[in-house]
């Protein structure tokens, strides 16, 4: 599929089924585009089949399905640019929640969608910034110089309107128009409202009292606005007359959402990061390493959610009335262990295109105090590593704050900023505290932290050894396995029920689409239990919103596809219950979901769970070799390579 132009398949398929009015609704599951027809006699099932890169053609349960394989979401993606379907904002259920799972999953994956397109901006202008603050560091140059002044403004810039670059990417996610999304952050860092906040005067309008806060930098506030935009725009769409509709919907979406975010986030965000800020202060009296240790462990996360703002006014007021504040001590730590953390994912992941953000977000990290590449492109996609530098700031933050450090300067706690820290308290305990951290971050991530896979498997003709051990060398006509004498290398590899059950051939199973073995070799198993495992260690390439279908790639390349039963897209998550998400390294035996078998039967469909190699015409064999019943983890697929 790699020479197929995606753009023009997308085009072909909507042309050949009738075009875009014939179209009633388009979604996809792991490997299909599905469509609902108007007329299903429009569309010319033959052609649609001869197309490059489509697979089959199924018609079945009132849906036209293309079968394109594990490159469905980019075609996916190119049939939203050219219709009012599909794009990379959309599920496979349609919809507009994100991947299910618990709340921190979620949370975390829709925060790293958001970020992605923006990280390479991102990564950029933090490392200018650090080359930056070095040059002025060491007087090369002066920071009141005007070549200083057009520097930094194209250092920070984006870092200052952040908010307006993921309103772009928040409207693209939540399917909302992303120009009138721009126009709220906008309004949200506009120069007057700016300085509305930084005068401290009180705030009203239309004699309501409004609580301001800085939203430059910010980044909660912007999607939960742009979140709701997309509801208030459908409502509108839907019951504003077509005369008025494509102007009155943005004016109306701004006039409600701006003063909304101003009267309702401000408020929230301002009072709990002060009431955070003057707990965390007053702890400095009487537990100052407790003080240390929250500020260190939770100084980034207050930073994501906006909430550090609230320390900044009681930071400056320390400053001025008695040279020095506590509060700074523990962040040098908190932001160097984040850095360090990306630096063993430097060192330690396979992915180039990660170690590309992870090696210069990590530099401007020690050297500015810049973390927000690192955070939304690393380490908090990654969890681990956010929670190892979380680790490693309380513990380093604690042993800062013990020795009463603090800075007598407002710089970004940094490695070029550790001079601002040498008036007050011990420096001695600040350079122990920030050692600790920089240690606990980086050995943690190192050690235990995700090693992800290649961007591309087998690039150099070789694969990897799997952490399983579960691959084999078997010796060619040489005699010894890898000797002089072996002409080819034949390697194996088992894959592992991924449920309990009873076996089913694969042509028997109850989808034609597999059953033909189009999607590749493989078998079923009728499931007695509702937890999905892993049926071998790698990447999750899929990891439906659904929850019906996950797809595993391991570090030899091998594809392994697990839909859970029969169209059980059409439950749209109902009965499932994900517990990971697309991109996450699993092993083999982990588990993927839990699903309510029972209500999945209920509700009409067949539970079958399908285990398919996608890629079995590039392995030298796919052998079922299950009988009966099978347990989860019993070899079911044996693998020549």
């Amino acid at each position: 599929m790699g020479s197929v132009n995606y753009q023009q398949l997308a085009a072909d398929i909507v042309d050949k089924v009738g075009g875009e009015d014939n179209i009633a609704t388009a979604t996809h599951c792991a490997t299909r585009l599905r469509l609902k027809l108007r007329d299903e006699s429009k569309a010319d099932k033959a052609a649609v089949e001869q197309l490059p890169g489509v697979i089959a053609v199924m018609p079945a349960g009132g849906q036209f399905q293309v079968v394109i394989g594990n490159d469905v979401p980019q075609v996916y993606q190119e049939l939203g640019k050219i219709t009012r379907f599909g794009g990379e904002a959309d599920s496979d259920a349609g919809g507009e929640e994100g991947p299910k799972g618990n709340l921190l999953n979620q949370f975390i994956a829709l925060i790293s969608s958001i970020f992605l397109p923006v990280l390479w901006p991102l990564s950029g202008a933090g490392l200018f910034k650090a080359f930056l603050a070095m040059a002025a560091q060491f007087h090369w140059l002066a920071e009141t110089s005007q070549t200083y002044i057009v520097l930094n403004a194209a250092a920070d810039a984006v870092f200052y309107f952040l908010p307006m670059f993921l309103a772009v990417t928040a409207a693209k996610r939540f399917r909302t128009n992303q120009f009138t999304s721009m126009a709220i952050a906008g309004a949200l860092v506009y120069p007057t409202i700016v300085a509305l906040n930084t005068a401290g005067a009180p705030v009203h309008f239309f004699g309501i009292p409004v609580t301001m806060m800085s939203y430059t930098s910010s980044v909660i506030p912007i999607i939960i606005g742009v979140w709701l935009q997309g509801y208030l725009e459908r409502f509108l769409n839907r019951t504003l007359p077509g005369a008025i509709r494509n102007f009155m919907t943005p004016l109306l979406a701004i006039l409600i959402m701006v003063p909304l975010i101003l009267m309702t986030v401000g408020p929230i965000t301002t009072y709990a990061a002060r009431g955070i800020s003057s707990g965390v202060n007053a702890l400095f009296a009487v537990a100052p390493w407790l003080a240390g240790a929250i500020m260190g462990g939770l100084w980034q996360v207050f930073v994501l959610f906006g909430l550090h703002w609230g320390f900044v006014p009681i930071m400056v007021n320390d400053l001025t009335t008695q040279g020095y504040t506590l509060l700074g001590g523990p962040l040098v730590s908190a932001v160097l262990a984040q850095a360090a953390a990306a630096l063993a994912v430097f060192v330690r992941t396979r992915s180039a295109k990660r170690r590309e953000i992870a090696g210069p977000g990590a530099l401007s990290g020690f050297l500015a105090g810049v973390t927000e590449p690192v955070i939304y492109g690393v380490n908090l996609p990654l969890k681990l590593p956010f929670y190892f530098g979380i680790a490693g700031g309380a513990v380093g933050g604690a042993i800062a704050a013990a020795g009463g450090s603090a800075n007598n300067a407002f710089v970004f706690p940094s490695l070029l900023g550790l001079s601002a820290y040498m008036a007050h308290g011990s420096f001695a305990m600040q350079l122990l505290g920030t050692a600790v951290a920089i240690a606990i971050g980086f050995t943690l991530t190192f050690l235990f932290g995700p090693r992800e896979e290649p961007d591309s498997a087998n690039a150099a003709g070789a694969a990897a050894i799997p952490d399983d051990g579960s691959l084999d060398t078997v010796p060619g006509p040489g005699g010894v396995a890898g000797g002089s004498g072996m002409a080819t290398a034949v390697r194996t590899l088992d894959v592992s029920a991924s449920v309990a059950g009873t076996f089913v051939p694969l042509e028997d199973v109850n989808d034609k689409v597999f059953a033909t073995g189009v999607l590749g070799s493989g078998l079923g198993i009728l499931p007695t239990d509702g937890t999905v495992r892993a049926p071998v260690s790698g990447t999750l390439m899929t990891a439906t919103s659904t929850g019906h279908a996950f797809g595993v790639k391991t570090e030899e390349g091998v594809e392994v596809l697990v839909p859970v039963g029969v169209d059980t897209v059409q439950l749209e998550g109902r009965h499932f219950s994900t517990k990971v998400t697309q991109g996450e390294h699993v092993e083999r035996g982990d588990v993927l979901a839990v699903v309510d078998l029972d209500a999945v039967r209920a509700a009409g469909y067949d539970t079958t769970t399908i285990m398919v190699i996608t890629n079995t015409a590039a392995l030298t064999s796919v052998t079922p070799i299950a009988q009966g019943q099978v347990a989860v983890g019993d070899p079911v697929l044996a693998l020549e390579i």
